[in-house]
């Protein structure tokens, strides 16, 4: 049994136990202190923090903020589990993180994970959390957060608005570029692949001088120079392009500066389109509206010297009918009226190109038309090897057959001229629909279309030469061999039916025509045979003409042939005339049949047929002119006209003509516009 403790030593000890009392106290109260600080400091901190366990799967503390973002008080967002806070997709995320801590695996201190706040809203937050370890084991972690929601949905606006722009980029026809100083390719969408035809792997970083000549890449340089100096845009520059395939392709473009922040230019971007058959448009839109001019000119001279040759036909014709074949001036004679008809031969080439009207109107077979010609053709050229591709189902066409012949007699013309030493002439024809959503060659209508093939393996010609064949007097025949008619008239006549016709060539390998012609749903007309009798009669004629010469010459023919020939040489003098007629029988005669010309001054043919018909509705009119069917003239055959006759005429024509309206047998598809 131990000796009892002294007082002195029951004092010290009661001393050391007041000590260390003392001290327990004082760090009792810097803990107190310590936490009142980390209390407040966690409280007050601008961020969301929270602590959480592991181990207890518990959160042991949070702040005010957190409590803010997701509407729990503190006591309820301590009793919940960490896991009822975060979405379905970020408790995976969670778990995966978890997972990988415990195997020793090393996570990533910032993650962001969707939370779902106390009413069910949802919202991303961002989370650096700091690990706590104990004997090396992950026991739990402070977590700092912070909410993101604006970031996330300004970052998801300009991923729309980048995916918007993408989307607009790569659906537009027009290619939109960016290049650097050099120009090179540093963005491009895909239509400015398809320009030039390379893959976006082989377009990114080539330079400009890869797809241009040396003339363009020199303009290019000036426009892009232009524009770096200035830093103004250049808008709707025209240049020439080099696709990979080695075809050339028109194209117009814009350039703009690219600058950095401090307004240093870095680059250009743009907008660049494919031109190129824009360009061919233009360019046939030009020629088309150059040849309508030079048309309209030709019409205009064509109708005065058919007037003139007129007077000297009339002439001639009442001239040959009283002389007998055995007098010496009968073949002087005959040789007039076959210069004459040159003449005329030229004017209807004229007339042609002019797109002048078809006289002799009716449905027809294209390839009986072929085979007729090409036969004829082939008898005289014999050096031509022929060869014919025409279906037996090929539709019918509506046209003046002589001058589709004309046309496609002066095509094997071209083509026999263009093989001296012989050669192979190729005709083919084929059925074509053309939709409204085809491309139209030649802007012709949607419709149906039968489709002439004339090629031959002569000389061919250049691209400037193929695109001036069809202009008036332009050949490249030597002197005496042809006026270059020929083509001009062609093209007047089948834009005149409503079709088309254009040529492709090259120098060396020949030329091929191709000829669009509107299909007929009408039966074939068969060819009526002319009487080559000068048919007579006595019945009166009102003969209308502005030209003395015409109504001398027309009128003498006319009594000639035993009619009574009443004149007038103006419109308002005819219906003034018929007036009379209509109201005061028996002083004046009523016409049985009136020939009227269409271009006069003053009242115009057509106006003139308008008043006579109101008149005299049944009074028949045979319609004349020097010129040719136009527009107002084809309106008033549909209305009641009777026919149509082509200055200059022959007694014998003009006899078969009158005789037919007269005694009603002439057909109606030989006057048809």
């Amino acid at each position: 049994m131990s000796p009892k403790p002294t007082y002195e030593e029951l004092s010290k000890r009661v001393e050391a136990l007041e000590a260390e009392l003392a001290r327990m106290n004082k760090v009792k109260d810097e803990l107190k202190e310590s936490e009142e600080k980390y209390r407040l400091l966690l409280n007050h901190a601008p961020s969301g923090i929270y602590e959480i366990d592991f181990v207890n799967r518990r959160f042991v503390s949070v702040n005010d903020v957190v409590c803010e973002y997701t509407g729990y008080t503190r006591e309820e967002f301590l009793a919940l589990n960490p896991l009822e806070i975060l979405t379905e997709e970020s408790r995976m995320l969670f778990a995966e993180r978890i997972s990988k801590l415990f195997s020793g695996e090393k996570i990533p201190e910032m993650v962001e994970f969707k939370i779902r706040a106390k009413g069910g809203r949802e919202f991303w937050v961002s989370m650096h959390s700091r690990v706590l370890y104990e004997n090396g084991i992950p026991r739990g972690a402070t977590v700092i957060v912070h909410d993101i929601s604006e970031l996330k949905s300004a970052e998801e606006a300009l991923h729309k608005s980048e995916e918007r722009y993408k989307n607009i980029l790569e659906t537009i026809d027009e290619g939109y570029y960016e290049v650097d100083l050099s120009g090179n390719f540093t963005f491009f969408n895909d239509s400015v692949c398809k320009i030039l035809g390379y893959t976006r792997d082989e377009l990114m970083g080539m330079n400009d001088r890869r797809y241009t000549d040396e003339k363009n890449a020199k303009e290019l340089y000036r426009v892009f120079n232009g524009v770096f100096k200035t830093g103004q845009p250049h808008i709707g520059f025209e240049w020439e392009v080099l696709r990979k395939d080695g075809e050339r392709r028109r194209v117009e473009a814009s350039v703009y500066a690219l600058k950095s922040p401090e307004g240093r230019v870095t680059g250009f971007r743009g907008i660049v389109r494919d031109i190129t058959e824009r360009k061919k448009m233009e360019e046939e839109l030009f020629r088309s509206q150059k040849l309508e001019s030079i048309g309209k000119l030709a019409g205009g001279i064509a109708h005065d010297f058919n007037n003139l040759l007129m007077g000297i036909q009339g002439n001639t014709s009442l001239v040959l009918f009283d002389v007998e074949p055995s007098h010496p001036h009968h073949e002087r004679l005959k040789n007039i009226e076959q210069h004459v008809q040159s003449g005329a031969n030229l004017t209807k080439q004229l007339l042609g190109f002019a797109r002048g009207g078809k006289y002799q109107v009716k449905p027809i077979n294209p390839n009986e038309v072929l085979l007729k010609t090409s036969s004829m053709f082939g008898r005289a050229k014999k050096e031509i090897q022929i060869h014919h591709d025409l279906p037996q189902d090929v539709w019918p066409i509506e046209a003046d057959q002589g001058q589709v012949e004309q046309v496609l007699l002066n095509l094997y013309v071209n083509a026999w001229q263009a093989m001296p030493g012989g050669g192979d002439l190729w005709i083919k024809t084929e059925n074509v629909t053309l939709a409204e959503k085809d491309p139209m060659p030649y802007n012709i209508r949607p419709g149906r279309y039968v489709k002439i093939s004339v090629r031959d393996t002569g000389v061919g010609m250049d691209e400037a030469t193929r695109k001036r064949i069809f202009e008036p007097f332009f050949t490249t025949k030597e002197m005496g061999r042809g006026t270059g008619m020929g083509l001009a008239s062609a093209y007047g006549i089948i834009k005149n039916h409503g079709g088309a016709i254009d040529a492709a060539s090259e120098l060396g390998k020949g030329s091929t025509f191709y000829l669009y012609l509107p299909a007929s749903a009408k039966d074939v007309v068969q060819e009526a045979i002319q009487s080559e009798e000068l048919l007579k009669g006595d019945e009166t004629i009102l003969l209308v003409d502005d030209e003395e010469t015409i109504v001398d010459v027309t009128g003498r023919m006319l009594e000639t042939m035993g009619y009574r020939v009443l004149k007038a040489r103006s419109g308002r003098e005819a219906v003034e005339l018929i007036e009379k007629a209509v109201k005061k029988r028996g002083e004046v005669p009523r016409p049985h049949l009136v020939i009227l010309d269409l271009v006069m001054p003053g009242m115009s043919g057509s106006e003139t047929f308008g008043k006579l018909k109101k008149i005299a509705s049944d009074i028949k009119i045979l319609l004349s002119s020097g010129y040719t069917l136009n527009a107002d003239a084809k309106k008033i055959i549909k209305e009641g006209s009777d026919g149509f006759i082509q200055k200059p005429f022959t007694m014998k024509a003009l006899s078969s003509r009158v005789r037919g309206i007269l005694d009603g047998t002439r057909q109606e598809s030989v006057f048809q516009p």
